[in-house]
């Protein structure tokens, strides 16, 4: 599906992507969603990756709110630009890194239907036009809410998938 430009797309395909990625995670046996990814990837495995969504919706979230009290966020992160989002990513990764696989899941899942609170609550309007909020600066606040949902439970998605491809566990 193309990059949402409804809040019916939004909502579905947020859903429809985060649905996605949980059910290939419950389609693994328990060994394999426990076990680190070969090497090459930062997040070392579903755990990390779990997290890592989490804490971007954690980002997303406070942009939110600082923003709508019509206050500038600190974006990406305090002490952080979109140029050094490698190294915010590390400082996730480090934060949670030995995060169990069902805490990483049920934070997840908290902070997930707090974004899609979010959703529900404002109007095709108000998240797609462009400029509407100024913390949003020359974009929607639709293009943010694709970021942190549909377009990033895509990419753990993905990860995941290609991380465990060889993996012995999958038949």
């Amino acid at each position: 599906m193309p990059r949402p430009k409804t809040k019916e797309q939004l909502f579905k395909l947020s859903r429809g992507n985060y649905k996605k990625l949980i059910d290939l995670i419950d389609s693994l046996p328990v060994e394999e969603q426990r076990a680190d990814f070969p090497e090459g990837t930062m997040n070392r495995n579903i755990s990390d990756v779990l997290a890592h969504l989490h804490h971007w919706h954690l980002m997303f979230l406070d942009w939110y709110y600082v923003g709508m009290k019509d206050e500038k966020p600190e974006m990406p992160a305090s002490g952080y630009s979109w140029k050094s989002l490698p190294d915010l990513n590390k400082k996730i990764w480090e934060d949670y890194k030995d995060m169990e696989l069902d805490d990483a899941r049920k934070l997840l899942r908290e902070s997930f239907d707090e974004v899609q609170k979010i959703i529900q609550r404002h109007t095709e309007k108000e998240l797609f036009e462009k400029k509407r909020y100024r913390w949003t600066g020359s974009t929607s606040l639709g293009a943010y809410l694709v970021s942190a949902t549909s377009s990033h439970y895509d990419w753990a998605y993905k990860l995941i998938k290609k991380a465990t491809k060889s993996s012995p566990f999958v038949t």
